[in-house]
């Protein structure tokens, strides 16, 4: 093993075309659907389709953010060195701790769901026995560690199979419920529209649902120093990882409003895409489903170890945590005792979780909790990415659209959401996630005191950035310019 205090990680691992892959899988749209079209549905109802695409705009804008962040600060700590650069350090800090804490609580939370659904392929009877559903979802997680610890090219590989197989049953099944007969609502386009809402009220609710669908996407940044150009990369990859996966969204919720009844929608609230496949290929639909949703779960659970590990071996490199965080595995160039650390916490967790039963209310508020994390440092990234280009914006409307009013809107949707969270939640939620982000506070007091050269940052400028990438195109010296300009070489 080795420490590598400038990058460490294997760079050029991955391509555009694995990266887009990297977002639709981190955004688990089978799963996503799965867990949760029957809580929109039952809040909003025929207005469920429309709530997707209005938090879509916002959410938008914080993927522009991410890009044009990305452009300027190749790091796989993304919006824990961005923030940090812009805002300020301790916000910064306090945005990577929100991801990290977030991703262990879903890897925990997504395991079990794995291994009863894994189960239910064979005998649905099988599902409801505790402890083979733990050890076939610890079996599922710990095979995922294993690809994680093996590098980005074998993380790429194993997504390919898994989230290709994925999106192919999605597709089939989309496809097949357009000529779907036997409907129990007729389409109107007016459940993209204002209409069906229950007042702002009722908007409101269907977006802070709907918010919670395309978390994951952001993988990709934090795998950008693994990637082929990833100035450009992981932003495209983002882009269009978020528009695949609403594609996928809008028109399975519109399925489920036509083909489905408001009861079997109720009656089936933790897996309706498996409804939704016997309805539309009576025998084998339901099965084919629920093995999208397993390889949704299990794709999930690995871009969610990469964003962990990598948040963590930013940490350590910067020394925010400890350094042990940045060591480098000298063969898979694979950030190893974050990964080992991780992997040792998270399968403790769902274990005990699993085999006490006075812990699974705790963990069902946790997941309910990972809202106020991942809403949190995605609004300071869009403010972030706002400050950072500001001297940039007035140069053109798109510069004003793209740089400033969209990541801005999406930034302010954000914490919207956050405030909202803080109101709908319960109390143990509440408590669970921001007691989780508090507990950052005690690195991060540590780590400042100890004189951390994270805590005293160059602050991000895309004014000087732009003008260094303009002097590598026409000369070819980009690593020697950011040096002159005081702006990290390590990409």
């Amino acid at each position: 093993m080795s420490h590598n205090s400038g990058r460490g990680l294997q760079p050029n691992a991955l391509g555009t075309f694995e990266t887009i892959v990297m977002a639709v899988a981190g955004s688990a749209p089978a799963y996503s659907l799965a867990a949760t079209t029957a809580v929109l549905v039952g809040a909003v109802g025929l207005a469920s389709p429309a709530a997707l695409l209005y938090c879509a705009i916002p959410m938008l804008g914080i993927v522009l953010a991410f890009g044009r962040l990305g452009r300027i600060d190749v790091n796989a700590g993304a919006t824990y060195s961005w923030v940090g650069r812009t805002l300020h350090p301790f916000l910064g800090f306090i945005s990577g701790w929100a991801l990290v804490v977030a991703a262990t609580i879903f890897m925990v939370a997504g395991s079990l769901p794995a291994g009863q659904m894994t189960l239910s392929l064979f005998d649905p009877d099988l599902a409801s026995n505790t402890a083979l559903a733990t050890t076939a979802g610890a079996g599922w997680f710990l095979l995922m560690l294993a690809v994680v610890l093996g590098g980005a090219r074998l993380s790429a590989r194993a997504q390919l199979l898994v989230s290709g197989v994925e999106l192919v049953i999605l597709v089939l099944f989309a496809v097949a419920a357009l000529f779907h007969r036997g409907a129990a609502v007729a389409f109107d386009w007016s459940w993209l529209g204002f209409g069906h809402f229950d007042g702002f009220t009722g908007f409101a609710t269907g977006t802070l649902i709907a918010a919670f669908y395309y978390w994951g996407w952001d993988v990709t940044s934090n795998l950008s120093e693994e990637t082929r150009d990833s100035r450009r990369t992981a932003g495209l990859a983002s882009l269009v990882g978020v528009g695949v996966v609403f594609l996928l969204f809008v028109v399975f919720t519109i399925a489920v409003n036509i083909i489905l009844t408001t009861e079997q929608i109720s009656a089936h609230d933790t897996n309706v895409l498996a409804v939704l496949g016997d309805a539309i290929l009576p025998g084998v639909g339901g099965k084919l489903m629920v093995l999208a949703v397993v390889l949704s779960t299990i794709a999930t659970l690995e871009t969610t170890l990469i964003q962990v590990t990598r948040s963590l071996f930013a940490m350590g490199r910067d020394r925010t945590m400890p350094a042990a965080f940045g060591l480098v595995h000298r063969r898979w160039n694979t950030p190893w005792v974050a990964v080992a650390v991780v992997g040792t916490v998270a399968l403790v967790l769902f274990v005990a979780s699993n085999a006490l039963g006075s812990t699974e209310e705790i963990m069902a508020d946790a997941l309910a909790a990972i809202g106020l994390q991942t809403t949190l440092y995605y609004g300071l990234a869009g403010l972030a990415a706002v400050v950072a280009y500001r001297k940039t914006l007035l140069a053109s409307p798109k510069d004003f659209l793209l740089g400033g009013a969209w990541p801005l809107l999406g930034s302010l949707f954000m914490f919207c959401v956050f405030a909202a969270s803080l109101t709908e939640l319960n109390a143990a939620a509440i408590a669970i996630g921001l007691g989780g982000l508090a507990v950052g506070v005690v690195p991060m007091l540590w780590y400042w005191r100890r004189g951390s050269t994270y805590y005293s940052p160059a602050h991000l400028d895309a004014t000087r950035a732009i003008a260094i990438e303009a002097a590598h195109v026409n000369s070819g010296s980009e690593r020697r310019d950011y040096a002159d300009a005081g702006l990290p070489t390590d990409f």
